[in-house]
């Protein structure tokens, strides 16, 4: 259990614990997700999410707009992609490979943020049943199928509203550094950099490798941030 307590970034379990706290007070409303998926997917960094019990601190997210060729809505509404152009603030669930689900956050029409990673915060004995007892803190929630999978996300979670008491965001302190980098894992838009992550994490699912200038920046704590309205 050190695992979980030791350390600036390890997962604690206690009240003292600001994320704990943050999950039991108010959620952040549909409205503010009403935004550009970049803007959005930056501005989660920091903030805390919590599925059924369970969660922690955001630490990774992807953008995904209309005019992209790797966003699932770059060609228009289907039946699998119907949530990315319903109202913002709830749940996209898809199948990755046929494998995994992955859990993404409705931002404006057809924007979506796919929610990467997060430092475990509470919860911890349900996500480690669900992934298996072989798994440390570290990689629990450390890629979007692994987080979906901890935190038992399905296809029924598909539409789901993120402004529950139990299945919603809430805000956290403004990070000290936002990583940004090219998205990872697909093939098309490669260049664009809408991978976000929290500098110093040991609890993303990458490590922000730049590859060339421009491909790494980061952004403080006067970054954009989802603020209550």
């Amino acid at each position: 259990m050190s695992e979980f307590s030791s350390g600036q970034n390890a997962a604690g379990s206690g009240a003292a614990d600001p994320s704990v706290a943050a999950s039991k007070g108010d959620h952040l409303p549909r409205v503010v997700f009403d935004a550009s998926a970049v803007e959005v997917a930056r501005a989660l960094i920091g903030a805390t999410l919590r599925l059924r019990g369970a969660g922690g601190v955001i630490v990774e997210t992807e953008a995904y707009t209309p005019g992209d060729q790797a966003s699932h809505s770059h060609c228009g509404p289907t039946r699998r992609n119907a949530s990315m152009f319903g109202p913002p603030g709830h749940a996209y669930v898809y199948r990755s490979y046929g494998v995994h689900w992955c859990l993404n956050l409705v931002c404006a029409r057809g924007h979506a943020v796919l929610l990467r990673a997060i430092e475990p915060r509470f919860g911890l004995e349900r996500m480690q049943a669900r992934r298996g007892a072989r798994w440390g803190v570290r990689d629990l929630c450390s890629g979007p199928g692994r987080l979906a999978q901890a935190l038992g996300v399905t296809a029924a979670d598909d539409g789901a509203r993120f402004d529950l008491p139990d299945f919603g965001i809430f805000p956290g302190p403004p990070p000290a550094g936002v990583l940004e980098g090219p998205r990872i894992g697909i093939s098309r838009a490669t260049d664009l950099p809408w991978r976000f992550g929290l500098a110093g994490s040991r609890f993303v699912s990458r490590p922000f490798a730049a590859r060339n200038a421009g491909d790494l920046r980061t952004s403080g704590p006067d970054s954009p941030r989802l603020r209550k309205r």
